[in-house]
């Protein structure tokens, strides 16, 4: 059986620290070992990020996010993104090597072997503790068969039983993409044996309205332009004139919950707000980029999860713990890697 391991961040900041919470149990039973220890201050932390942040944004690239923040440029910076990557993954690994955290390092290494595969859950609202490059951990990069995962301190477990399609039913929206190419992700949901697909390009707020209202799906997924305010709620681009908030479609959505829909994949920028704004509906499976990616990323990542979910190879329901409700999250991470995340 497979490791859970759950950090519970408490209250607390970067300026005063972080009273930290570590679980590990074998999945689907009760923790068998629980010890409290601490993060300290860290406020340059924040720093790092942003300037990592920065200089990642201004790489040039044609990012999925909304259609006005697409900007293009000859201008090569990638040495310093790469080098602000390493400077915010080595303070960052410096603060969970502090003093305060190490009796949990340690009953993490008492416990576990390098060899095990292990789910690694951050229960935290914070949305700095969410955008940090956890995948770098050097603790973490021991574990071969280690997941990262986010899990918000408020969850609420569904007891819907879903009805399966014969065929996987798909629909497939692709909004605005001005600035950006999105025909790769088309060709790719083609070629996806035993699905029926469903394509609504650039479709009218109503004609999405009425699709998710009236159809048993079991993925939706959206390639476009996204983007999100202060990590709290986002906007889909459906076309060059509208746009919508998760919010605007919470009735639709959640109609298309109540009628089987299991897994919702959001293949554009910057998806923490969408992601936020959706944790209360229930969806069992999400997946968004926590930052902006380029085509060729999105591309990437979208093949090589098809491939997979084709194989039975993803998201296996009969392995989610009982104690949580299931909310995954993929990301894209600070130096283009995918990272998994739950809620």
């Amino acid at each position: 059986m497979g490791k859970l391991v759950v950090l519970k961040f408490g209250n607390g900041s970067f300026e005063q620290g972080f009273q930290v919470t570590l679980q590990i149990a074998t999945e689907g039973e009760l923790p068998s070992v629980e010890i409290i220890g601490r993060l300290p201050e860290a406020v340059k932390l924040p720093i790092y990020y942003k300037h990592w942040q920065s200089s990642y944004r201004r790489l040039g690239n044609a990012f999925r996010l909304s259609a006005d923040k697409v900007q293009v440029t000859n201008v090569s910076i990638t040495e310093d993104c790469q080098e602000t990557a390493r400077t915010l993954r080595s303070h960052f690994n410096s603060w969970l090597r502090s003093e305060s955290f190490l009796p949990l390092r340690e009953k993490w290494l008492e416990y576990l072997a390098v060899t095990d595969e292990v789910r690694v859950i951050l229960q935290t609202e914070d949305n700095l503790l969410q955008r940090l490059p956890w995948h770098s951990w050097d603790l973490l990069e021991r574990y071969k068969k280690a997941e990262i995962a986010l899990a918000s301190p408020s969850y609420e477990r569904s007891d819907k039983v879903r009805i399966t399609n014969t065929k996987v039913k798909i629909l497939a929206i692709f909004g605005s993409t001005q600035g950006i190419d999105t025909q790769a992700d088309r060709e790719l949901l083609q070629t996806l044996p035993d699905a029926d697909v469903t394509f609504l390009v650039e479709p009218q707020r109503q004609e999405l309205n009425d699709y998710l209202w009236k159809n048993n799906w079991d993925i939706l997924f959206f390639a476009g332009h996204s983007s999100s305010h202060d990590d709290e709620s986002g906007r889909i681009f459906l076309n060059q004139n509208d746009s919508l908030s998760m919010m605007e479609l919470r009735y639709a959505l959640a109609k298309a919950v109540n009628n089987g829909l299991y897994l919702a994949i959001f293949n554009s920028c910057d998806g923490l707000g969408l992601a936020r704004e959706l944790t209360d509906l229930q969806i069992p499976e999400i997946i968004f980029m926590r930052e902006p990616v380029p085509d060729k990323v999105a591309s990437e990542f979208l093949k090589y999860f098809l491939c997979e979910f084709a194989n039975s190879k993803l998201l296996p329901q009969e392995t989610v713990n009982p104690n949580y409700e299931s909310f995954f999250f993929i990301c894209a991470s600070s130096e283009g890697k995918i990272a998994r995340i739950r809620r």
